[in-house]
């Protein structure tokens, strides 16, 4: 079967609908907090300036209706570096850097954070923001516990918080035209979708103790998890995203955005799949110890079938129908199938990706990026492109996973209950304890 592949400008040629769809809205709602002008800024606190942290940040820095007040990380250089670049942006000393996250959010005058630590610190930090009466934007994936995320789920009703997962990928018109095409069934009815992404691959990391650098505040860089010794890979980026006491690797730090997309398409952001099984893979030396490869089979409760895959795993089922790339996502329907990654959007026919929807079709958000939605959110307080049951409930996928490797056998999901059925210790591994005087 031949694979039709479109570019934005041959889309945006295509369809007059599909264009005024993704037409940006140019003015911003007066906040219903307070009713303050549109014009009013949103005063933002960064807690994690590492790698990520620090994109995250310059992507904000370019709203002029955005100013950073504060900066936090347990590394002080990693702090003081994104103060220094904050004072330059703003041509002043504007910026207050912080090791400790508790003196951020005391602050009165910071409306919102921004949250890009390591994945175990992303719940907590926001669980303490929502109780401090901050909005927030959280990275990718939740964390290393649902039942974390169902106290974060409370607290963000409670306060009327807005949160927007910074997955990204929803802000792409490339994902949010496969996702119209799939809930309109262009493609037909709905049968099963494939997802996929990249993984660990191996064993790595030293084992071998050290002192811990003066530039860090470990025991704080620890928080929630468990105390273990220092070593030259463990705060680095492999080790926070590859051991399993600070995240549950690739299966959700990366698979958040497959999945993400499937849960979208599949107009699934109020549950998840019922049924698992499938097989993996887990490191046997060296200090990454979470998933490295998983082929897992789940199916939701109206019949789709969802198939998640690492990318070696996905690599031969997928490169059979349309150019390979190491994520995407493909719903396949009974009169065809279209696909995306980041780099393209394709499908099994040209006229696929050529359908004019009609004005009744169900038209998904168009967000001009995740920052700039986020502020918006903030500013009118209407839900973002993300709001949070579109995290839980696709993170539940990645945790339920990442539970069938582990203990080798399926399992079943009550997505009303959000409880594993008839498996205790399977339920057991859902939650970890959180260490003093850390837990919330």
């Amino acid at each position: 079967m031949a694979t039709a592949m479109l570019s934005r400008r041959s889309f945006l040629k295509s369809s007059a609908a599909s264009a005024a769809a993704l037409a940006v809205p140019t003015l911003i709602p007066a906040r219903v907090r307070g009713q303050q002008a549109p014009s009013r800024k949103v005063t933002l606190a960064a807690l994690g300036v590492g790698g990520r942290g620090t994109a995250v940040m310059h992507g904000f820095m370019q709203h002029a209706d955005a100013q950073f007040l504060a900066v936090c990380d347990p590394f002080q250089s990693r702090r003081e570096a994104a103060k220094a670049t904050l004072d330059t942006h703003y041509g002043r000393n504007a910026v207050t850097a912080y090791a400790d996250y508790r003196e951020v959010l005391a602050r009165p005058d910071i409306d919102a954070v921004i949250i890009c630590t390591q994945d175990h610190w992303h719940v907590p930090l926001a669980i303490a923001a929502a109780r401090a009466g901050k909005d927030m934007y959280v990275e990718k994936p939740l964390g290393v516990s649902l039942e974390w995320a169902k106290v974060l789920r409370e607290e963000l009703r409670r306060g009327a918080r807005v949160f927007q997962y910074g997955t990204q990928q929803r802000s792409d018109w490339k994902f949010r035209t496969a996702c119209e095409l799939a809930r309109n069934q262009v493609v037909g009815k709905l049968q099963r979708i494939e997802a996929w992404c990249a993984s660990l691959g191996g064993p790595g990391g030293s084992t071998a103790p050290l002192a811990a650098p003066p530039d860090l505040n470990y025991d704080l860089w620890l928080g929630p998890a468990p105390v273990s010794p220092y070593t030259a890979d463990r705060c680095t980026a492999n080790g926070t995203y590859h051991i399993y006491d600070y995240a549950l690797g690739f299966i959700a730090g990366w698979g958040a955005h497959p999945l993400d997309i499937a849960q979208w398409g599949l107009g699934s952001d109020d549950t998840s799949p019922v049924a698992y099984a499938g097989t993996g893979t887990l490191p046997t030396a060296g200090l990454w110890d979470t998933v490295a490869s998983w082929d897992i089979h789940c199916r939701y409760a109206n019949g789709v079938d969802l198939h998640f895959m690492s990318a070696d795993v996905a690599q031969p089922i997928v490169t059979p129908y349309r150019p390979w790339c190491d994520h995407g996502t493909t719903f396949f329907g009974d009169q065809g199938w279209v696909s995306v990654d980041r780099g393209r959007l394709c499908a099994s026919a040209p006229g696929l990706l050529k359908a004019r929807l009609g004005p009744d079709a169900i038209r998904l958000k168009a967000s001009p990026g995740q920052d700039r939605d986020f502020l918006d959110c903030v500013l009118s307080r209407e839900p973002t492109v993300n709001p949070f049951e579109s995290a839980m409930r696709s993170d539940t996928i990645s945790h339920l996973a990442d539970v069938v490797v582990r203990s080798g056998r399926p399992l079943r999901w009550d997505p009303l209950q959000e409880a594993v059925v008839g498996d205790d210790a399977a339920a057991r591994r859902l939650d970890r304890p959180m260490r003093a005087p850390y837990a919330v």
